[in-house]
């Protein structure tokens, strides 16, 4: 099955979306990580790109367009994308790719919370520059505060995680995301599912409809 999974800062989109690659063997794509590796490598591109996460900015559609079809070459099937399309001229050129390359998308799900919410729980959050592991003052802290539990390294805030910047990336996020999901309900494969809560609580809101999803398209492929 092919997911799209997207939701506003903090939503745990990208938590959830590594349980369902796990529990349904998909593979995971996810626009974020792509651009943070091209950051992390320090290119000319990278530099780019890190200016407009710095802001609270959208990555120019051509580069975010080109990092996750060129991923889609090679996993054609059996995928989840994590956080795209972002922008109407993201669905345009995914669309456009699927649609020459007989690819059906079974549910574009968005797990949604409240920008209070949202700055809560990013603003909070705190990251190992060394080993990339992630934690949360509240949720998820650490054994000896300010410290990675997995090498020990001094924990930090990303610029992109302070609040203010967390709200206009909130509130840019719902403008830029109405006309998608307008588009995604049109299709009739638009889900939205309540963010809030814990991990669990909102994964059990999730997993009934995958199951059916993951179990239809595997009676499909049997009888073809």
């Amino acid at each position: 099955m092919n997911i799209l999974i997207f939701g506003p800062p903090g939503s745990g989109k990208s938590t959830h979306s590594r349980t369902i690659t796990e529990r349904y063997g998909l593979t995971y794509i996810s626009s974020g990580d792509m651009i943070r590796t091209e950051i992390e490598r320090g290119s000319e591109l990278g530099k780019e790109l890190k200016k407009y996460l710095a802001k609270g900015e959208l990555i120019p559609d051509i580069v975010v367009n080109t990092l996750v079809i060129s991923r889609l070459r090679r996993d054609r099937n059996n995928f989840i994308i994590d956080g795209y399309p972002r922008t109407a001229e993201q669905v345009l050129a995914l669309e456009n790719y699927l649609y020459d390359h007989g690819i059906r998308i079974d549910v574009a799900m968005e797990i949604f919370i409240s920008k209070e919410e949202s700055v809560e729980r990013i603003s909070r959050r705190r990251i190992c520059p060394k080993c990339g592991a992630v934690y949360h003052l509240q949720y998820r802290s650490t054994k000896v505060p300010g410290k990675c539990d997995i090498c020990g390294s001094q924990l930090v805030q990303r610029e992109d995680d302070m609040p203010d910047i967390i709200g206009r990336r909130y509130d840019l996020y719902v403008k830029n995301m109405e006309p998608i999901i307008k588009f995604y309900k049109r299709q009739g494969i638009y889900v939205r599912v309540d963010g809030h809560g814990s991990i669990n609580e909102v994964w059990e809101r999730m997993r009934p409809l995958l199951d059916y999803i993951h179990n239809r398209e595997k009676k499909r492929k049997e009888h073809e």
